[in-house]
């Protein structure tokens, strides 16, 4: 269902993208960057959050990123805690998680870290795909916010 949310979310929306898949297990930035043959930080690693308010949001960062916790603090004003269901709030499996085909609109914020490279590759939607896409365009299609909240 999550594969297909992903491929139909770009065919509704006129979006010049395609899902990837492989036959390997691409659940981790090591594996997928194996997997296609990439550098562990072309691979755009999408995080859900869960806020206080309840509210659910997702950040994605360069795959060898880490989330500093004094810098998640300091811009939502709270401890950084992982969304405990995320296939239930987005519809994607854990390991394949991305911000194109969501069950519900979520906010989505992209770490300055992107922004090393011209294109990045996001999961699409399982553990064994993957999206290429221009930084530009992820941009553009999510809607993201920039954020500098990597170490």
């Amino acid at each position: 269902m999550s594969l297909e949310s992903v491929k139909n979310y770009f065919k509704e929306n006129n979006l010049p993208l395609e899902v990837t898949e492989t036959d390997k297990i691409t659940d981790t930035v090591e594996n997928a960057s194996k997997a296609f043959g990439i550098t562990e930080g072309e691979i755009a690693k999408t995080m859900g959050f869960q806020l206080k308010s309840g509210e659910c949001i997702l950040i994605l960062t360069k795959g060898t990123a880490k989330i500093d916790n004094q810098k998640f603090k300091s811009i939502f004003h709270e401890k950084a805690v992982m969304i405990k269901d995320i296939f239930e709030v987005t519809s994607h499996e854990p390991g394949g998680l991305c911000p194109f085909g969501l069950k519900t609109p979520l906010k989505i914020y992209l770490d300055e870290t992107l922004k090393e490279y011209q294109v990045v590759y996001p999961a699409g939607g399982t553990p064994h795909s993957a999206v290429k896409i221009s930084v530009e365009l992820l941009e553009k299609i999510t809607k993201g916010k920039w954020i500098n909240i990597c170490k």
